[in-house]
């Protein structure tokens, strides 16, 4: 089984006479002015949630979009800063965009024309070129940064997500030789009806064969990538080893279903500081006593949130023995307010969740809480802990990593999980109760099911869960990854 010192003992073993950089638009620490401090705060999202404690395993440089206030007071004068504060495991570098490149790059062609081309939930893509623009010139941006780090000597670099397409090929371009380069696309890659729309699909396919290493979460995935590059690029696709030969270089194109840590969240989940603010939340929004029922998410379209809302609706309408017995908690962030469309998704769930608690509230209970605030991994954890189930009711996803941090964070096998088929996790954990979010009523009788399970049942599902979950954990992932690109030679 892949731990943490295993992959420590590969790094060390095979990779020591390299540098080791992770690139991402997300960063995974944050620096902001509080209260007059500088404080640092750990990023949300997957991407950070899986990658995190690879970097603390393997040391290295990450290097990320600066968007905190206090990222550059926290820095060094190299531009850079050891995270975590408590352990200082590897160094973290900022690249720091302009309010128009920020617009155009990530609001605009990442988030408003990728990230709908991407997942089916009948959100039309925008293509602008002035937001194209900013994206290629981004990409150089990161690529110049990457460069600056590794001077003269070899790296092995890993890019993340679907921001920086176009990365691997000019740091080929501006390092010839000296680079193997893998990318790992964390969210789903279309079918070719779908892509082919896209103006600048050509670009982004060539950029992505730049790298040696191609990673989906997948197999569906992959095969919808091989089938764009067959109908849209001269190339030699090899489908048994999955590989495409173009312009005289070879890659490789590999699903590797990303996952957490599955020993570190069990520990940090049982630890006093979680309990202890467990009881604090309990209090915060008066829980005891109610049986509770959780949604962690980012206000996003493709998240199902509406229709999560909808559902505990109709549940409530079957079954109003359950009225005054249950809670339904949902906690999300606010993001990319600034796109047109998630501001009215925002407002969609605003005006769900006042309508649904005018209809059923009493004196002393409504059925949905909101939470709209940043929660710390700990305060994610201990939320975990207070409900009965997770429901996670995404429209489509590449993984979903929420639906295994409940399973890792339930140690008690006191829960049960609520799974979108439309996920790539329902893939692995067959034993949640799976639903169609949009299917209201399928959707309500499979909370109803969840909620009325015996202690046995619940106990042998999560049990399966969970010894899936700590066989594919983290490190099984990137070492499987990083294994893969040690098969890869350096250009002399």
């Amino acid at each position: 089984m892949w731990t943490k010192e295993i992959l420590k003992k590969l790094i060390r073993d095979k990779m020591e006479d390299y540098l080791f950089i992770v690139v991402s638009n997300r960063q995974p620490y944050i620096y902001k002015t509080l209260k007059g401090r500088v404080e640092c705060l750990r990023g949300a999202g997957g991407v950070i949630t899986a990658l995190d404690p690879v970097m603390q395993a393997c040391g290295g440089i990450w290097i990320a979009n600066s968007t905190g206030d206090a990222d550059k007071k926290a820095c060094d004068s190299s531009g850079k800063v050891m995270v975590p504060p408590e352990g200082q495991n590897y160094a973290l570098k900022f690249v720091s965009l302009t309010k128009e490149e920020e617009n155009g790059y990530y609001y605009g062609y990442s988030n408003e024309a990728i990230w709908p081309l991407c997942h089916m939930a009948f959100q039309r893509p925008v293509f602008r070129q002035e937001d194209w623009e900013y994206y290629v010139r981004v990409n150089e941006k990161f690529a110049k940064a990457v460069i600056e780090e590794i001077g003269n000597k070899k790296a092995f670099v890993w890019i993340q997500d679907y921001h920086l397409a176009l990365l691997a090929k000019y740091l080929k371009q501006m390092a010839p030789g000296q680079l193997i380069v893998a990318h790992f696309w964390h969210i789903p890659w279309p079918n070719y009806e779908t892509f082919r729309i896209c103006p600048q699909r050509r670009e982004i396919l060539e950029g992505l064969l730049s790298n040696d290493l191609l990673g989906f979460h997948i197999c569906y995935h992959c095969d919808n990538f091989l089938d764009a590059i067959d109908r849209e690029i001269e190339s030699k696709i090899d489908r048994e080893r999955f590989a495409v030969a173009h312009s005289e270089h070879e890659t490789m194109i590999r699903p590797y279903p990303i996952s957490v840590d599955f020993s570190g969240i069990s520990d940090i989940s049982q630890s006093d500081e979680v309990m202890a603010i467990r009881e604090k939340l309990q209090e915060e929004y008066s829980l005891r006593g109610y049986r509770v029922l959780l949604g962690i998410d980012r206000i996003d379209y493709t998240k199902g949130i509406p229709e999560r809302l909808r559902a505990v609706e109709r549940l409530l309408e079957k079954h109003p023995e359950l009225r005054e017995k249950i809670v339904f908690l949902q906690m999300g962030q606010i993001s990319r307010i600034h796109i047109p469309r998630y501001k009215q998704i925002n407002d969609e769930i605003n005006a769900l969740v006042e309508e649904i608690n005018w209809k059923y509230s009493t004196d002393s209970w409504k059925p949905i809480i909101l939470v709209r605030r940043h929660l710390s991994f700990k305060e994610v954890l201990a939320f975990f802990s207070l409900g009965e189930l997770c429901v996670v009711s995404s429209l489509h996803d590449g993984m979903n990593l929420v639906a295994k941090e409940f399973i890792c964070s339930r140690v008690d096998m006191n829960g049960m999980l609520v799974l979108s088929q439309f996920t790539g996790a329902a893939r692995e954990l067959t034993d949640a109760v799976l639903i169609n979010p949009y299917d209201r009523e399928q959707f309500s009788e499979g909370i109803w099911q969840a909620l009325n399970f015996n202690e046995e049942e619940k106990i042998r599902r999560m049990e399966k869960m969970r010894n899936i979950i700590q066989k594919n954990n983290i490190y099984r992932w990137s070492g499987k990854v990083l294994s893969e690109l040690l098969k890869f030679e350096f250009s002399e």
